[in-house]
């Protein structure tokens, strides 16, 4: 299998249960709810995404033609100490349109635990170490379990109820980024964080994500 791929990247993850924690970050080209082009976000299923993952143009980007080559070449970018806490995030796009089992394994040799931030409308395979959901609207979720669900916040049609009862360690709600709906006011932004951390005080299941690498400015 050939993957393709974004970008490769080492900095630290910016939101959710590990943020904070140094990651190389992995991103897949591609996804199975948005081209990623301007001209069709109006009429696709998520139409609110803030992430380049069109093409394979990226920082460390390209075609890789085995999974043991990706692996060496995201273990070449993890720029801390070689340990025991080597992270690595699986992103997109939707990366379980490539991840496969060879690449699990491959990334596990080469002494990685690893994340994957998922749409959840195809099965996640649990020898990953930790499963990170983000529903979409109007769309079959097929990962019901893992380990994180950060829910975007508000979406018309998603409501933090209808997934509280599935199998997951941790509910976050993540406030819509402006950036993420070219349709909205500016003014709008300071809304979504004050509807979601009163969510949050009202129903202390959900807890707060905040997208601090965009507060702090790396990666």
């Amino acid at each position: 299998m050939t993957y393709s791929i974004k970008e490769i990247f080492y900095t630290l993850q910016g939101e959710g249960a590990q943020a904070g924690s140094p990651a190389v970050f992995c991103r897949f080209a591609g996804c199975n709810l948005w081209s990623g082009l301007e001209r069709d976000r109006a009429k696709a299923q998520c139409s609110f995404c803030d992430t380049d993952f069109v093409k394979t143009d990226g920082l460390n980007g390209g075609q890789f033609s085995t999974a043991q080559e990706l692996a060496q070449k995201c273990h070449s970018i993890w720029g801390g100490d070689t340990s025991e806490n080597m992270l690595i995030v699986l992103t997109g796009g939707e990366p379980m349109l490539q991840v496969d089992g060879p690449l699990i394994s491959a990334l596990k040799k080469q002494g990685f635990r690893i994340a994957i931030e998922s749409n959840g409308t195809l099965v996640v395979p649990r020898e990953i170490d930790w499963i990170c959901i983000s529903p979409k609207a109007d769309v079959p979720l097929v990962q019901t379990s893992g380990d994180e669900l950060k829910l975007v916040y508000p979406q018309q049609e998603n409501s933090p109820k209808q997934f509280e009862k599935l199998d997951f360690s941790h509910f976050f709600l993540q406030p819509l980024d402006i950036q993420q709906d070219q349709q909205l006011d500016n003014d709008r932004q300071g809304d979504h964080t004050t509807a979601a951390i009163d969510y949050c005080l009202k129903h202390p299941k959900w807890k707060l994500s905040l997208q601090t690498h965009k507060v702090t400015g790396i990666p």
